[in-house]
C-alpha cells in the first residue's frame, strides 16, 4: 500500500504542477503590481478553447476578494444564443506577488496557469498564457490595441512557439 500512496502522491503533484507551469522558454514579468492590474481588460485575440468558443465582446474584470485572492469575472456575448455568458473564478499568486505568475480556478479545486508574459509600463496592454502554448490571450484596457504593440506581442508569441496563425480576434460591438 505505501507504494500506491507514493505513486498517487507523485501523480497528483505532477498534474497540479503541470497546470501551473509555464510554456517552454516563457518567463513572466517581474516587478508586477496587482493593484495596477486590477480593473477591466478586453480580449483582443485568443487561441481557441472550449470555454470561450462562440463568444465575442469578451472582457475580464479583476478585483480583490476579502481573503486576499483575486476575483476574476469573465464575460462574453454568444451571438448564436443571443445571450451574455459569464464565469467567475479566483486567482492566487504561484510564488512572489512581484512575479506575474498566478493560478486561476473557475472549477473548485482545479487551477491553471495565468502567466503574464508581456505587460507595458502603463498597464494598458498584456499578453497572457496558460501552462503551455495551447492558451494565449492578448488583452487591452480598451477594445482595441495599437498595431505596433500587437505586432510586437505576436512576434514574441511566435518565438515562444504559439501558433499565431490560429488566433481568433473577437469583435467588440455590444455593451451589456
Amino acid at each position: 500500500m505505501p507504494k500506491f500512496k507514493l505513486t498517487l502522491t507523485v501523480f497528483i503533484t505532477l498534474i497540479i504542477s503541470a497546470c501551473t507551469g509555464l510554456p517552454d522558454k516563457a518567463q513572466v514579468v517581474d516587478g508586477f503590481n496587482i493593484e495596477r492590474y486590477l480593473g477591466t481588460w478586453y480580449e483582443i485575440a485568443r487561441l481557441d478553447h472550449p470555454f470561450e468558443r462562440g463568444l465575442d465582446n469578451i472582457k475580464a474584470t479583476y478585483s480583490t476578494n476579502p481573503d486576499g485572492s483575486i476575483r476574476v469575472l469573465n464575460q462574453g456575448y454568444n451571438q448564436e444564443e443571443e445571450e451574455w455568458s459569464e464565469a467567475e473564478g479566483k486567482a492566487y499568486f504561484v510564488d512572489d506577488p512581484e512575479h506575474g505568475h498566478l493560478k486561476v480556478s473557475f472549477f473548485g479545486p482545479f487551477y491553471s496557469t495565468y502567466a503574464i508574459l508581456e505587460l507595458d509600463a502603463d498597464y494598458r496592454y498584456a499578453m497572457i498564457s496558460g501552462p503551455n502554448t495551447d492558451y494565449l490571450w492578448l488583452l487591452s484596457r480598451e477594445i482595441s490595441m495599437p498595431e505596433e504593440i500587437k505586432t510586437a506581442y505576436l512576434e514574441k508569441a511566435k518565438e515562444l512557439g504559439f501558433d499565431i496563425t490560429a488566433l481568433i480576434y473577437p469583435s467588440h460591438t455590444l455593451t451589456e
